[in-house]
Formats: structure tokens, sequence, C-alpha cells
């Protein structure tokens, strides 16, 4: 995303007039709605900014969970406990089917 334009540069934009032109007090008024926009949406990008920056930090600095099974758990044991989890939660359904 580009900004092309800053509200200091808006502010300062000064145009022409010519003999049938738009209400120079009209167009004032529009523009200053626009730079109030404007400098919100700065504030707010700031803010987002600054806010995805402490999350990224705060990531990168969290203690990394263990994804490996304990110690002296084997793949039998896992599937052992796997086994009467299943014969726990289905029963008898498991085994009649």
């Amino acid at each position: 995303m580009d900004i092309k334009l800053t509200a200091k540069e808006i502010l300062e934009k000064d145009f022409k007039t010519g003999m049938r032109g738009y209400n120079q007090d009209e167009v004032d008024q529009f523009l200053d709605v626009v730079i109030q926009d404007y400098e919100s949406f700065s504030q707010q990008i700031e803010k987002l900014q600054t806010e995805n920056r402490k999350l990224r930090s705060e990531l990168e600095n969290a203690p990394k969970k263990q994804s490996a099974p304990a110690p002296g758990t084997t793949n039998f044991d896992i599937l052992r406990r796997l086994s009467h989890l299943e014969n726990h939660v289905f029963g008898s359904k498991l085994h009649n089917e």
C-alpha cells in the first residue's frame, strides 16, 4: 500500500481558481474532513503496527512447547493408551460393528 499524500500535503495544496470554479469555502471544509480522516487512519496504522511488533516479539520470546512424547514413552505405550481411550469412549460399539 503506497501512501501518496500526507495530511500536511493535503492541507497545503493550492488549487487554481477559474471563472466558474468550485466554491472555495466548500472545498476547504471538505478537505478539512479528509485531513482529519487521514490523520485518524495514520494513527490507527501506527497503533496496529506497534501492536503487531509487540505480538511478534512476544511470540519469538515465548517458550517453545515440547512436541515429543514424554521421556520413557514408547510408541507401544502410546498405542496402548489410545486403545484404552477408544474402549472407554466407544465401549462395546467399537467391537460389535
